[in-house]
């Protein structure tokens, strides 16, 4: 009874506004959730001892999926990684890359890393975690998005050909499959929008009740278009992001966060 409870009050709770004003400027670690933090204080990648974040990596290895599914063969000489994530995969200790040769994230292998014991000495563990506090409904990533969509961006003024609503969509990649990010924080906070995992459309998401600084068990921010100077000042729409986690392939439950817009309700979650 308990538990229906739960998901009775959080459906009460998400029809309220959650809405976040993420224009305003903050060095918090954590922000509108203690579920929505950076992966550590300063910068969310595997950085160099100089502070760069570029590493040699042999290529020709493969690129995975959160299931451990191969996506492609990496053809670039360097990669870039966030901190903290690993994962056991294939029988290999692998790292999250941010892009690939498949134009998406991607677990590539430590052992294809070329100062792998450096990388080592410069990365940490860091995963997201489970609030405890009820399940919610089902969903599966989508296998479709919508273009217009895709090209909004959801950072106040952005000045970059990132910071898309796209990134948090599931798109075709270069293999010619969709896929979608699972994601740490939620973006437009200053906190980087940081990918947890990465897994094909089809995939199901529980949602999961968490703790907002709203009350309600979700965070919407505001996307941004053009204005007449060419900069994304005006807003237009919003994007609700739902915490949750994908149960891999290997059983691990991957908590994180997602885009509403890149979800639908399905069955079958366990």
């Amino acid at each position: 009874m308990r538990w229906i409870a739960l998901l009775l009050l959080a459906g009460c709770l998400d029809e309220a506004d959650d809405l976040v004003d993420t224009t305003q400027d903050s060095t918090a670690l954590c922000r509108a959730s203690e579920f929505n933090c950076r992966f550590r204080a300063g910068d969310s990648r595997v950085t160099l001892p100089d502070g760069s974040d570029r590493w040699a990596i042999v290529p020709g290895a493969s690129v995975r999926d959160g299931n451990g599914d191969v996506l492609i063969a990496e053809a670039g000489a360097h990669m870039t990684f966030n901190f903290g994530q690993t994962r056991a995969l294939a029988g290999k200790a692998h790292a999250l890359a941010v892009s690939t040769s498949n134009s998406s994230a991607g677990w590539y292998p430590f052992d294809h890393i070329v100062d792998e014991a450096q990388f080592r000495a410069q990365d940490g563990n860091v995963d997201a975690r489970d609030p405890h506090a009820g399940e919610m409904a089902c969903y599966e990533i989508a296998s479709t998005s919508d273009p217009a969509l895709e090209a909004k961006k959801v950072v106040h003024d952005s000045h970059t050909a990132h910071e898309r609503a796209g990134d948090y969509l599931p798109l075709v990649r270069a293999n010619g499959v969709r896929s979608a990010n699972l994601v740490f924080s939620v973006p437009g906070f200053q906190l980087g929008g940081a990918t947890t995992d990465h897994f094909p459309a089809g995939t199901r998401f529980r949602r999961v009740v968490v703790p907002t600084d709203s009350g309600r068990p979700s965070i919407s921010i505001p996307l941004w278009i053009a204005d007449a100077d060419g900069r994304f000042r005006i807003q237009d729409g919003t994007m609700r992001f739902l915490y949750g986690y994908i149960r891999a392939a290997d059983g691990v439950k991957r908590f994180g966060w997602m885009a509403q817009d890149a979800l639908v309700v399905s069955t079958g979650c366990d």
